[in-house]
């Protein structure tokens, strides 16, 4: 079905009309803002290489990292006109914007949500890959592993979006990487349970399950208290031409959208700077492996704190006298979660080795090229395993329990960063894939899933559930989708208006949403499989 397919019927009782022209503008903004944000990040990229002092000795890097932030970029693109049509559709079908309006302010609100945004919910999703692929990010596996992602994501979006299904990226993603760590555990002739981190994969599974019925229950709940309590009837009434709604409707419905926006790009923004920074850890390790920007005069304060926590556990579990390699036994560690006796003693190896090279070097930046990868990993194996003893409750004393979370932070802050520039790409990615492709699924959730015109009360209802869902998320680090808490919220609000809903779109959402695990799973390890031959 064509995109003109499903906008150029004339606007009647109250319907948007969703084929006016583009202004003539459009076309060359878009073109001058792609071609900025391409220019700012071959321009960030090649500064901080520079800054590490590092001759270059071949471009073929350089090339497999453009190819990979290019199609990385892409998979933001498309999450923008994929979700953020969900943002927009409530204020286009209440009249309060004209859809260019309302696009581009869509757009803008991406961009500032994601600039602002903390960073939390990329790694999160990012630690549910399998220790091993992210410790060897720069090698053939670990390039396997981010174009499994990126082409799984992007071509299961891009299909959804053909067929105006408002489908998740959040779980087309996430089915993704669950993919890939199983394909690789089995790969390796281990069981492909043993390839992703369960225990957070049940945490973000949670949140992706339990909101969209959130979405839905709280939606209804809410209209009916606006029924309730407020009494104006103007707010109950669907749209009967193309006449904005009073002021204050308007507003509310404005701020909505401005909110489910900058909510959407906080939370889902950051699934893209997370796959960057795989990205770039793997490919110039000497200017994104360690945060170079860490003060010199934090790093005494880290050694001696390491080197304090590594007394602690040698004191509660001794090392044996010809001790397992230490990046060995917290590697298993990591992917099994089975507590050994050499796993304690092998953390405060690790950190007796980190603390000495940062004492060594006396600063990030001063820590030579080759010896970067190795350094990062310590640091981040370090603080996964760190995570894991604290999940199970290893018994320690007190001291050393808040010691442990002391350099946990410190060894996070250094490896687990996203500089200002990818924020800013990402934002102009999601900002622009904002203004493309939009109408497909806003036509489905405007038009498609009640049986009655969207009325006001509906869609600010809808969208204020939205925007608290996402932004609650989004403190804890949580990724949950924009897609499916507003359209679930609108089916809510249809059904406490009872409105009607009409089955046959509801039949083929839940199909889609029923869908995107398991096909996203299949499509990431049968690519990860076949790029893992090359």
């Amino acid at each position: 079905m064509s995109e003109n397919s499903l906008s150029s019927s004339p606007s009647v009782a109250g319907r948007p009309n969703l084929a006016s022209k583009r202004n003539r503008f459009s076309r060359p903004l878009f073109l001058i803002l792609l071609v900025a944000g391409l220019s700012f990040a071959g321009f960030n990229l090649f500064s901080d290489v520079q800054e590490t002092d590092t001759p270059v000795t071949s471009y073929v890097p350089f090339f497999l990292l453009g190819l990979a932030l290019v199609i990385a970029l892409g998979f933001e693109f498309v999450n923008g006109f994929h979700d953020t049509a969900n943002a927009v559709a409530t204020v286009i079908y209440t009249h309060s914007l004209t859809p260019g309006v309302a696009v581009v302010w869509s757009g803008l609100c991406n961009f500032l949500g994601v600039l602002l945004s903390s960073g939390v919910v990329a790694f999160g999703i990012i630690s549910l890959l399998p220790v091993e692929l992210i410790l060897q990010a720069g090698s053939g596996g670990g390039f396997a592993m981010v174009y499994a992602l990126l082409f799984s994501a992007i071509i299961w979006n891009l299909g959804t979006w053909y067929l105006g299904l408002p489908s998740s990226s959040s779980h087309t993603l996430i089915g993704s990487i669950i993919g890939v760590g199983v394909a690789n555990a089995l790969l390796h002739g281990r069981s492909g349970m043993s390839g992703v981190d369960w225990d957070q994969a049940i945490k973000i599974g949670y949140s992706l399950i339990l909101s969209p019925l959130v979405g839905f229950i709280c939606a209804a709940l809410l209209l009916l208290a606006m029924k309730a309590f407020i009494r104006n009837r103007d707010l109950y009434e669907a749209p009967t031409s193309d006449a904005p709604p009073p002021a204050w409707i308007r507003g509310l419905l404005i701020l909505t959208c401005t909110g489910v926006s900058f909510a959407h790009g906080s939370n889902d923004g950051q699934k893209g700077m997370g796959l960057i920074m795989l990205i770039l850890v793997g490919t110039m390790p000497i200017a994104y492996a360690l945060n170079r920007s860490l003060p010199p005069d934090q790093i005494p304060r880290v050694a001696a704190l390491a080197q304090v926590t590594e007394n602690q556990l040698l004191q509660l579990q001794p090392a044996s006298a010809q001790p397992p390699a230490a990046r060995d036994v917290l590697t298993d560690y990591v992917r099994t979660n089975q507590l050994t006796p050499n796993v304690l003693p092998a953390l405060a190896l690790t950190l007796g080795d980190i603390s000495d090279q940062i004492r060594r070097y006396g600063s990030m930046e001063n820590i030579p090229a080759q010896a970067v990868s190795n350094t990062r990993n310590q640091m981040y194996l370090t603080s996964e395993s760190i995570k894991h003893i604290q999940a199970n409750k290893v018994p320690m004393p007190e001291e050393t329990q808040r010691n442990l979370t002391a350099i946990k932070q410190e060894l996070d802050s250094a490896t687990r960063f996203i500089p200002m520039w990818v924020k800013v790409v990402v934002a102009i990615a999601l900002g622009l894939g904002t203004m493309v492709g939009w109408r497909r699924i806003v036509v489905t959730v405007g038009e498609r899933i009640g049986k009655t015109h969207l009325n006001y009360a509906q869609g600010a209802s809808a969208e204020l559930v939205a925007m608290a869902t996402i932004g609650a998320a989004d403190s804890f680090g949580l990724p949950v989708s924009t897609t499916h808490v507003l359209s679930s919220g609108v089916a809510g609000s249809m059904a406490a208006n009872r409105s009607g809903l009409q089955l046959a779109t509801l039949r083929n959402l839940a199909m889609a949403w029923i869908l995107t695990l398991p096909v996203s799973v299949l499509l990431a390890a049968g690519l990860y499989a076949l790029f893992s031959q090359f």
